[in-house]
């Protein structure tokens, strides 16, 4: 019997499956090629060896964001967005790299000068560009000098350019130095237009979090917070500033029409307006300034002086696997950057559990006598703070002592797990307290009912079907939004309970400088809510004294890759710095939207990583700087 015609209907989806087949075949087969290429050319690539001429300038050609710890980023799904010309994130740099660089430097015969070409340089907060600055002032003690050059300086970039002995500026470049300023984005009539409910539940005056998706613009508390603090971080930016370059604090202009008159006298030129506010020293070309370090330091063959990049020296300074002395007592570091989430996180994010981990490994190694929990966050989950400050009273009781060293932020949840340490350091400018709590709901029941979608049934109780998510199709009546706050304000109370017991402090007392408000290290040492002010090396110094050490070495306990996880991430990484990857530059529009997106991205990620199981959160949406 032959078999029976297929129609044409049937022949036309077939034609489609088989062109598909055929696409996904080819996509594939041209993806193993792709990787097995990338591990042959790593395998059989040339020597790697970074040479250096016995006369040389460093070149600390920094690039993208200075971080505590770099956030995990899954290599092969970083490969295939960036083969298909999707934005690559601002990349990281640890900063602990860049001062082993420098210090490695500092005694290296072969490196004369340092040039800083800072034009890469994206986010990095004080705290971290000091750590820098005092690695580059060590540099300049032996007695060697450094230079920096560039077209444009930010507020950032000239900041770490201000240690610098010369600054050097193009013709044709700026300086723009315009003060801190927080700008959340509010999003309360977009949520209306979309019919969306949003229900709030909060303890503290100044507990601002929340206020985004309340607001259409930010209340005047949270205004009068805000610009202390920010004051505050200004006022220590112009202060160290002046003080390097030599200028007085008036010198900063902070309004437009001090711009304006300035610029006028320039004739509106930039460089020169740069040149007359003592901003920088010089004005050089990009040849001119070649021209200054070959001089200083020689010419190589490609015409340009001798030297050698961030990136090449980092081989030559950094292990490329740490080595642990297993004879030593040891100073551990733990570092917790990021949002506070529920369960485990990668690097990058502070997993209550995973954290906790670390942490307990550091209990039951022998060989660790201290503790310096390393904290960059803004807060998250108040129940994974509570699980790793749980983990930080364990180790107390079993004799290790910890320091808890406070970076850029360290607010609302990012203080509940500093609280219960032996000790807080932070920094003059760390951003920190915000204690306070707050749940989030958001319910669709009118967007629904706009779409013509209801949600209906029966339950033996009324509480039937919450754990299932039924509010969010339902809304909150006004018993459940009682019971809700019950818990927010019962959550507030324990958070105040846990500082003052950690803290020495009545639970009035701590009140009264908590209802979510912020404040800088500075201040925050005034109020009881910190020790000590000083660096992260600090906090190691004073950790290994409350152990007893004199000799000790210093080990960063940190999640470890799997195998497969840290094949792909040398092999890709290998490929990419030696430029085998495309490198994609979007336009001055495509950038516009990109921050714009990103801002978007940010918030609702951040809204995407509220797991509490409680639904209760202790974060600061607002302690983060433009």
């Amino acid at each position: 019997m032959s078999e029976p015609r297929k129609g044409p209907i049937r022949r036309f989806f077939g034609a489609i499956w088989r062109v598909y087949k055929g696409f996904r075949s080819t996509v594939l087969n041209l993806l193993f090629i792709f990787i097995v290429a990338i591990i042959v050319i790593a395998i059989f690539s040339g020597d790697d060896k970074v040479k250096i001429a016995n006369t040389s300038a460093l070149v600390l050609n920094l690039n993208g964001d200075l971080v505590e710890e770099k956030r995990w980023v899954d290599p092969f799904s970083g490969i295939i967005n960036q083969g298909l010309g999707a934005p690559e994130d601002s990349p990281e740099m640890l900063v602990s790299d860049v001062v082993k660089v420098i210090e490695t430097a500092t005694t290296d015969n072969r490196i004369q000068v340092m040039v800083l070409d800072v034009s890469g340089l994206r986010s990095a907060s004080m705290d971290k560009m000091q750590r820098v600055g005092m690695a580059i002032e060590g540099f300049k003690t032996a007695g060697k000098k450094v230079f920096s050059h560039g077209a444009f300086y930010g507020q950032t970039q000239y900041y770490l350019a201000s240690y610098a002995d010369e600054i050097s500026l193009s013709p044709m470049g700026a300086v723009i130095l315009e003060g801190y300023g927080s700008y959340p984005m509010f999003y309360k009539e977009a949520l209306e237009k979309l019919k969306i409910n949003t229900h709030v539940f909060r303890v503290g005056t100044y507990k601002s979090a929340v206020e985004p998706y309340l607001r259409n613009d930010m209340s005047d508390e949270a205004k009068e917070a805000n610009i202390a603090w920010l004051s505050d971080l200004w006022d220590t930016y112009k202060l160290h500033v002046s003080s390097r370059r030599g200028f007085e604090l008036n010198t900063f202009d902070e309004s437009y029409e001090a711009l304006l008159q300035k610029l006028q006298a320039a004739d509106g030129d930039t460089a020169q307006y740069a040149i007359n506010n003592h901003f920088v020293d010089n004005l050089a070309t990009r040849e001119q300034f070649r021209q200054k370090l070959i001089s200083i330091v020689g010419e190589n063959d490609k015409h340009v002086y001798n030297h050698v990049g961030f990136e090449d020296y980092a081989k030559y300074a950094i292990a490329s696997a740490d080595f642990v002395n297993p004879l030593t007592s040891k100073v551990a570091v733990v570092v917790a950057r990021g949002i506070i989430v529920d369960g485990n996180a990668k690097a990058g994010t502070i997993g209550g559990d995973s954290t906790a981990a670390l942490l307990r490994k550091a209990r039951f190694d022998d060989k660790v006598k201290a503790v310096v929990l390393r904290i960059d966050s803004g807060g998250g989950s108040a129940f994974a703070s509570e699980v790793i400050g749980q983990e930080i009273s364990l180790l107390r009781e079993a004799g290790k002592p910890v320091i808890a060293s406070m970076g850029a932020v360290a607010a609302s949840g990012g203080y509940w797990i500093a609280a219960p340490a032996n000790e807080i350091w932070a920094s003059p400018t760390t951003i920190t307290g915000s204690i306070g709590i707050f749940g989030l709901l958001h319910t669709l029941e009118n967007s629904l009912a706009a779409l013509g979608l209801n949600v209906d049934g029966v339950g033996t109780t009324e509480l039937a079907g919450l754990s299932q998510g039924l509010p969010l199709y339902q809304g909150l009546n006004s018993k459940a939004k009682d019971v809700f706050q019950l818990l927010i304000e019962r959550g507030y109370t324990e958070f105040l309970a846990m500082v003052g017991s950690n803290r020495n402090m009545s639970v009035a007392e701590v009140d009264a400088v908590a209802q979510g408000r912020v404040w800088t290290g500075s201040k925050a040492l005034e109020l009881g809510l910190v020790d000590k002010l000083g660096s992260f090396d600090d906090a190691i110094a004073a950790a290994a004294e409350k152990a007893g050490l004199t000799h000790y070495d210093v080990q960063v306990i940190k999640q470890e890759l799997t195998p497969t996880e840290k094949m792909l991430k040398d092999l890709f990484g290998s490929a990419k710095a030696k430029g085998w990857l495309p490198q994609l530059q979007a336009t001055p529009e495509q950038q516009m939207l990109q921050r714009v997106s990103k801002q978007l991205r940010q918030d609702f990620v951040i809204l995407n990583q509220f797991n509490d199981p409680n639904g209760i959160y202790s974060y600061c949406v607002t302690c983060s700087i433009n």
